[in-house]
Formats: structure tokens, C-alpha cells, sequence
């Protein structure tokens, strides 16, 4: 059974994508940035930006019956390949148990504003 999950942010509906899917056994969360929702704001610090992206995504997975423990693939993109090492406490702190396979781009994002996007495959286990 197929199940689309979204933030409420006007992106989804104005670009035509789902913050996350689920499929079955498998949440995709779609690559998700530092925005706080609520507030429609931004941080200009990497390290607050990524430690808002955990907790969109989680809340996404939550919606979805999963949790970030499910998780089995990160994918971490920044324009500034420097600056992820600042976020490995945040990282640490979400998947340090977890130990999902990871791997980290280095691309420009849809905003000058975004310093992180961090996308995630997650899937119940049986």
C-alpha cells in the first residue's frame, strides 16, 4: 500500500513531490532541509540547519508508522564538503547507534539559504 507523506510546506504542491512515500515495508524520505516549518524560517549556522532536517525527517517517518531507528540509508548533500564535519555531532546524535550506510555529496542546493539536505530510506524490520 502506497502512502504519501507531507510536511505542509507550498514546495511539495508547487514542485510536485512528497516529503516522504511509503511503499509497503519502506518509507523514502525525500531530501529535506534545515526549514523549521512552523516558523517558515531558516537558521544560517550548517549545524542548526542539520539538526532541524533530524527532526523534519523524524516527524516524517512518524507519519509514516516508522521511526529514525528504521532507518538504513542517509544521504547528506552540502555545498560545502568543509562544513560537514561541524554536523557529526548532530549525526552522531541521531544514527550513532543506528549506523545507517551513508554517504555525502558535496552540490549546490535549490537555495543559497541551505547550508544541508539530508535524504533517508527507511524499512520496518521483520
Amino acid at each position: 500500500m502506497r502512502k504519501l507523506i507531507s510536511s505542509g510546506s507550498t514546495f511539495e504542491k508547487d514542485i510536485g513531490y512528497s516529503r516522504a512515500v511509503v511503499d509497503g515495508d519502506w518509507c523514502f524520505v525525500s531530501g529535506t532541509t534545515g526549514y523549521d516549518y512552523d516558523k517558515m524560517e531558516i537558521s544560517d549556522d550548517v549545524v542548526a540547519q542539520a539538526e532541524q532536517c533530524f527532526k523534519n525527517i523524524a516527524k516524517a517517518l512518524e507519519q509514516g508508522g516508522f521511526t529514525l531507528a528504521d532507518t538504513v540509508r542517509v544521504h547528506y548533500l552540502l555545498p560545502q564538503a568543509s562544513d560537514f564535519e561541524k554536523c557529526w555531532p548532530v549525526t552522531r546524535k541521531y544514527f550513532g547507534d543506528i549506523r545507517p550506510a551513508a554517504t555525502m555529496f558535496e552540490a549546490r542546493l535549490a537555495s543559497p539559504a541551505m547550508k544541508i539536505e539530508i535524504e533517508v530510506t527507511a524499512k520496518k524490520s521483520s
